[in-house]
């Protein structure tokens, strides 16, 4: 939907738009962190398994149907947000599924209408990343629940993704979702765009 659409001619909404792309491996936090800046900041949170879990309702994950349509309404909510200029908190899982150019179109989406993607990594220490796949939490959104299941998708280089260059990282290891969502708070308030 995006390919061949211009958005050079947007008018810019109200206030500078702001699209906090929250970006990490699975069980690094995203979701929690998420929600505590949204608490934090009033912002809107559009996570990840909002969009993969009404697509894949209707097409197999992964499909060339799902990986289209999953990319088209992540991006016109971009569009949407950032021409009324309504800032919001996005979580993001790299992996394979994903068309390696949806970084690029996202920052060309959000930027055409005045607004700024602010890149946000969240790491965390392997033996916690498997520690908390299997958290009963992560049930809620059918995510990722088996560390094997986790292992053999490493393995095979399921989460293999361009890197995305960060403005800010976060290791979630022993940093507390609240305290998390307070940095990137202070780096959203510091920075002068």
């Amino acid at each position: 939907m995006y390919d061949n659409v211009s958005f050079h001619g947007i008018k810019k909404g109200p206030g500078r738009m702001k699209l906090i792309f929250i970006h990490g491996a699975p069980a690094v936090g995203k979701l929690t962190v998420a929600r505590a800046l949204s608490a934090r900041t009033g912002l809107a949170l559009f996570h990840n398994h909002l969009t993969v879990d009404l697509v894949s309702s209707v097409f197999p994950f992964g499909s060339d149907s799902f990986v289209r349509l999953r990319e088209e309404i992540w991006l016109s909510v971009f569009h949407e947000a950032s021409s009324s200029g309504t800032s919001l908190i996005f979580t993001f899982a790299p992996e394979g599924t994903v068309r390696p150019n949806f970084i690029q179109k996202t920052k060309e989406v959000v930027e055409a209408a005045g607004g700024k993607v602010v890149f946000v990594q969240l790491t965390c220490d392997e033996t916690e990343i498997e520690r908390r796949i299997e958290e009963p939490s992560r049930k809620k959104f059918e995510k990722l629940g088996s560390v094997n299941q986790y292992r053999e998708l490493k393995e095979a280089g399921a989460f293999v993704f361009p890197e995305i260059a960060s403005e800010l990282s976060i290791n979630t290891t022993d940093t507390p979702p609240n305290e998390a969502a307070r940095l990137i708070a202070e780096h959203i308030n510091s920075s002068s765009d």
